[in-house]
């Protein structure tokens, strides 16, 4: 598709993955789950799709430098720094509405900068079904096959089918958004075979998000419009814009006026937000230990399991199991993996004390 753009959301700060995500250099600048990092991984998987001119990447100013020398194939003006951050909406308000300048007719593709789709084959050929679809009108969105009854995503609930890519994707009418439920009613979603994990993977024509945010959003769609027309105003207008999120922003009521589509995929995909989720996407010694280091040998892990270490420092463990055990220069993090989401309070209380290691 000639007309297929990306718009990479980096502005992510990654607090739960203290304290090797700092605020400097955030996890999708970090090489967590190979040798590049996952802002690398992310642009170089679409190379086959999107050539790197139409990629665009909206991230904070003081992440800027380390991105675009990661991947200086982007070309540096496609890079939009935010001021600071107003959540997912605005982010992504402004990357549509600086590409919808360039190319009304552009279908972009809006991704995540951290997430993890060992299935690149299959990914792509979805943002093509996706790209497809966008051009009819709909914003599509890649909802993801559950394969628990997880509480930690959000959910969408498919409709009626609206047509099919190939053999193996469906698209569908989606029915309505619910935020992250309890753990009973992921139970039922998942027993009902009608809904999909929502990754916050967005497909839409430029001119029909432009559309969207002057239909459900005015007040920022006034904004963007503003700050498009004279990037100079950034500063001064960007803390005037509605924070929020786009699945509330847009999603939610595009998907009740029907306009929302979703196409189910199985692409392995997995956000990794959190220790926990990252030890999951890693490989394992016969002992279920995840280890990431410039040297795992070194490390003495005696009657030691299911532990995620993550270390260039001798690590020696006795008798422990499901710990994640991440050390810095600065910093050591010992935590029980079932609690890992919960590092953010400990960014928190840093903050607080006006600790610099954050």
């Amino acid at each position: 598709m000639s007309n297929l753009y990306a718009l990479i959301m980096a502005g992510g700060g990654g607090t739960r993955l203290w304290p090797l995500s700092r605020g400097k250099k955030p996890k999708q600048s970090l090489a967590l789950t190979e040798e590049r990092t996952l802002f690398q991984i992310t642009v170089e998987r679409l190379n086959d799709l999107i050539p790197p001119e139409r990629i665009y990447v909206v991230t904070g100013r003081s992440m800027a430098a380390d991105l675009r020398d990661s991947t200086p194939a982007v070309p540096a003006e496609n890079f939009l720094l935010e001021p600071y951050g107003r959540d997912s909406g605005p982010a992504a308000g402004w990357g549509i509405y600086h590409i919808a300048q360039r190319d009304p007719q552009a279908v972009i593709a809006i991704l995540s900068a951290d997430h993890h789709i060992p299935l690149e084959a299959e990914f792509l050929e979805s943002l093509s079904c996706a790209g497809d679809y966008a051009q009819q009108g709909y914003i599509i969105t890649l909802g993801i096959n559950p394969t628990e009854p997880s509480s930690a995503f959000g959910y969408i609930e498919r409709g009626d089918v609206l047509g099919s890519c190939g053999p193996t994707l469906t698209v569908h009418k989606a029915v309505q958004f619910t935020e992250k439920p309890d753990a009973a009613t992921a139970q039922t979603f998942l027993q009902t075979g009608h809904y999909s994990w929502n990754a916050g993977m967005f497909i839409l024509q430029a001119k029909y998000g432009v559309e969207a945010f002057t239909h459900y959003q005015p007040s920022v769609h006034a904004l963007l419009s503003s700050i498009v027309a004279h990037p100079e105003t950034v500063d001064s207008e960007w803390s005037k814009i509605d924070k929020g999120p786009i699945d509330k922003q847009i999603m939610e009521p595009a998907a009740k006026d029907g306009k929302v589509a979703v196409i189910p995929v199985s692409i392995g995909w997995s956000d990794v937000g959190t220790w926990s989720t990252l030890y999951e996407v890693l490989t394992k010694n016969n002992d279920g230990n995840a280890i990431r280091s410039a040297q795992p040998d070194e490390h003495i892990l005696l009657n030691t399991r299911d532990s995620l270490i993550l270390s260039d420092k001798l690590v020696a463990t006795v008798g422990v199991k499901d710990l994640v055990i991440i050390v810095t220069d600065d910093a050591v993090l010992v935590v029980d993996r079932k609690q890992a989401g919960d590092v953010k309070a400990v960014v928190d209380v840093l903050k607080k004390r006006n600790d610099t290691r954050v």
